[in-house]
């Protein structure tokens, strides 16, 4: 069954990248749709409360970061392995994958509540905000060890080319979300606190349902005996997966400075550009998909010494991205204050957000040829360039750009999206050369 998939990949790549794609799509547009549903209803408790989940973004964006970047790791030697018809390593490398995940997961709990308040405090949080961001954060940390293994149990369903389970699993939790978060933030008067209590509750059950299905519908044994330490194994996934986390943690990072930024101006900034935030992390949502596709062929393509397929399927799904952005993006910039709706009916929210993301929509483009760059080569195995680009766009060029223009120039707010479309610019360019040198040396 497996060698059967492998070669219907093979023979059908740009086909075989929208099929794996789409079901990708809508199981990460579930998973956006829990911090974007907790945004809408706690928006109903003003706008502290909104600037509370905003601050508590980047954490989440942590436990992001370092579940997807083990899982870049493991779904990429996996399907590796799967290419090269070697099912055996490719089960030893899932199990390798859940053992880190519930290491990490645990230290994720105990270091990440320790730093909350120190942390929300450094980048501008007051003292209401502070404490609403840290309630809700600290429930949001606990779920880590429950949604950190479910991710890997998806990214090994994932790597066989089965992404239409994770799309069910993430819909059928999500909707467990969706009737949680009335009922605990309005119907028990529990606020912020609520919202994060059925975010908690749909990740118990993402892990449930995912162990159940892994079980059923996995072609790879996954179980204690197929487990056999493997440094070499243990390797590949850090080489692959340790810069793929440090890109998402860069994210984090980024954001957290940005929050400080907006803080400059008051708290309605840094709720407005939390509501941006979240609908940037929709519009993104294609792009996500295929990139996870991208890693899965990739990696398969890679193990199959088919590098003419990785290079034909990595400029078309680029081409592909930046069309589908692009519609979203102009979208987004007619019609922003009938989405921004969603969260509030605050005028004064709504004028802030629908301005700043008429300039943000510029990333959009620029984002779908850095993402799919980064899970191209790490399909390829190398996790360290999409570490560097990100890094030149967010720590070389933005920043320093946004600190300049707040700070020093003492700039309107709007000057902040506009040193992320610089940073986009750059670190767009950067990607696309090293990809270009990337598969010329393998093509040679």
């Amino acid at each position: 069954m497996l060698k059967e998939r492998v070669a219907s990949f093979i023979q059908h790549p740009k086909k075989s990248l929208f099929k794996l794609a789409a079901p990708v799509v809508a199981g990460m547009v579930a998973h956006t749709l829990y911090n974007i549903i907790d945004t809408a209803f706690v928006g109903r408790l003003g706008s502290e409360a909104i600037a509370a989940l905003t601050f508590s973004f980047p954490i989440f964006f942590i436990f992001i970061a370092i579940s997807s970047g083990l899982a870049a790791g493991v779904g990429s030697r996996i399907s590796r392995y799967l290419g090269a018809d070697n099912p055996k390593a490719a089960e030893n490398t899932a199990m390798h994958g859940l053992f880190l995940s519930l290491i990490l997961s645990v230290l994720l709990v105990v270091f990440g509540i320790m730093g909350l308040k120190p942390l929300f405090s450094l980048f501008g949080a007051s003292d209401e905000v502070l404490m609403l961001a840290v309630s809700y954060t600290t429930i949001i940390l606990v779920g880590t060890l429950f949604i950190l293994p479910a991710n890997i149990l998806s990214t090994i369903l994932s790597s066989q080319g089965d992404t239409k389970t994770p799309m069910k699993i993430q819909i059928t939790t999500l909707i467990l979300n969706i009737i949680l978060d009335p009922i605990l933030i309005f119907g028990f008067n529990l606020g912020v606190q609520g919202a994060a209590i059925a975010t908690l509750c749909s990740f118990i059950l993402s892990l449930v349902l995912f162990l159940y299905f892994t079980k059923a519908n996995s072609h790879l044994s996954i179980h204690l005996r197929s487990y056999r330490f493997s440094p070499y194994i243990l390797k590949n996934i850090i080489v692959v997966g340790a810069p793929a986390s440090m890109v998402m943690l860069m994210m984090s990072v980024y954001v957290m400075a940005l929050n400080g930024f907006m803080s400059h101006f008051s708290m309605d900034h840094v709720a407005a550009f939390g509501m941006a935030m979240r609908l940037e992390s929709v519009a993104t949502l294609p792009i996500v998909g295929l990139s996870m596709a991208l890693l899965t062929l990739v990696g398969m393509f890679e193990g199959a010494k088919r590098f003419d397929l990785i290079e034909l399927i990595s400029w078309f799904s680029i081409r592909s991205g930046i069309l589908i952005t692009s519609i979203i993006g102009v979208f987004f910039f007619t019609f922003p204050e009938f989405i921004f709706q969603i969260f509030t009916s605050d005028p004064k929210l709504l004028m802030i957000s629908s301005d700043y993301m008429r300039i943000n929509v510029l990333t959009f483009p620029l984002m779908a040829v850095s993402i799919p760059a980064g899970r191209i080569l790490q399909g390829m195995g190398y996790g360290a360039p999409g570490f560097v680009f990100n890094f030149i766009r967010v720590f070389l060029v933005a920043l320093p750009l946004a600190y300049l223009f707040v700070y020093i120039l003492s700039l309107p707010y709007l000057f902040v999206p506009v040193a992320m479309v610089i940073g986009g610019i750059v670190g767009g360019f950067v990607a696309i050369i090293w990809l270009k040198l990337k598969l010329r040396k393998k093509l040679k």
